[in-house]
């Protein structure tokens, strides 16, 4: 942890988002406490770090400031008891620039059933629905924190999602969802009809096919 502190000590964070080849998935593998044990060549290309200065480093080697603690907590805590967490997060690349991914996980057991890996794909977000929805939210849950602290960042996360009548899977589920149907990407979705007693496998179906498994 001290030499991952290190590293970040000698970044500039810079307001410029890193240039990347947005239809390649970002990979990696990490034990059950987040150390890195793999990283694929995008993951490589987009933070700019070598695989050595990856390899034994925990995963949180390119959490950006910008990061609400709150976010994390939420995911470790789903990742922890076994559960795959689909969220937004803004990382920060060596150079000091940031680009933002959407995660999805694949849990690995031993023999024993004790967690041992975690399989971690990220792709892209869309600018739009980060610029009108994630980091008006993120900042909110940030100033939070800075003033009262972690605990009352998570109350009003709860309550924001309380207002929405959503999980925050199923928020930003449907921010990305909209934002494709508006671009008219997925024009076979827009007459599709879901009900009630079929809405958590569509939910999984719409990740399966943003990750493309």
């Amino acid at each position: 942890m001290n030499q991952e502190n290190q590293l970040q000590g000698q970044r500039t964070i810079i307001d410029k988002e890193v240039s990347w080849d947005k239809t390649q998935v970002i990979m990696s593998k990490t034990n059950a406490f987040g150390i890195i044990e793999y990283a694929n060549e995008t993951f490589v290309d987009v933070c700019g770090y070598e695989d050595y200065e990856l390899m034994g480093q925990p995963h949180n080697i390119i959490r950006h400031p910008d990061m609400p603690r709150v976010i994390f907590k939420v995911l470790w805590e789903n990742l922890k008891n076994g559960k795959n967490f689909h969220a937004i997060v803004k990382n920060l690349a060596k150079s000091g620039r940031f680009y933002w991914v959407i995660t999805d996980f694949e849990i690995s057991r031993d023999e024993n059933d004790v967690i041992v890996n975690y399989f971690g794909r990220r792709q892209a977000v869309p600018q739009e629905v980060i610029a009108l929805h994630i980091e008006p939210l993120y900042k909110k849950l940030l100033q939070i924190e800075a003033a009262s602290g972690m605990e009352f960042s998570e109350k009003y996360l709860i309550g924001f999602l309380e207002e929405k009548k959503k999980s925050y899977v199923e928020y930003i589920k449907d921010l990305i969802f909209e934002h494709e149907r508006g671009q008219a990407k997925f024009a076979q979705y827009e007459e599709r009809v879901v009900v009630e007693e079929e809405e958590e496998e569509e939910e999984r179906g719409f990740f399966r096919r943003l990750f493309n498994r």
